[in-house]
């Protein structure tokens, strides 16, 4: 059975993931100021509660570098979105 931390970090490299492949980098926007810790913190609360993990690995893989959108699924998509269209 999975620790809660690498639950945690699981999360947090399925959330990084989706968004790079968006062009959004998380820790920058938390440096700017465009997130809070408090708005990343939920991300991965959010991304914690989605029972895709498995679907989320298998889109990270097949878009290694670049995608589009999120996931329709995403917990998280349309934050990952808007963060995308700043950029």
């Amino acid at each position: 059975m999975m620790g809660v931390q690498e639950n945690v970090d699981l999360h947090y490299w399925i959330t990084r993931g989706l968004a790079r492949r968006l062009g959004v980098d998380l820790i920058e926007a938390v440096h700017c100021e465009i997130l809070t810790r408090a708005d990343l913190a939920e991300m991965l609360g959010r991304c914690r509660q989605c029972s895709s993990v498995q679907g989320c690995l298998a889109y990270l893989a097949e878009n290694p570098d670049r995608a589009p959108t999120p996931p329709d699924w995403c917990r998280n998509a349309t934050l990952l979105s808007e963060l995308s269209a700043l950029h």
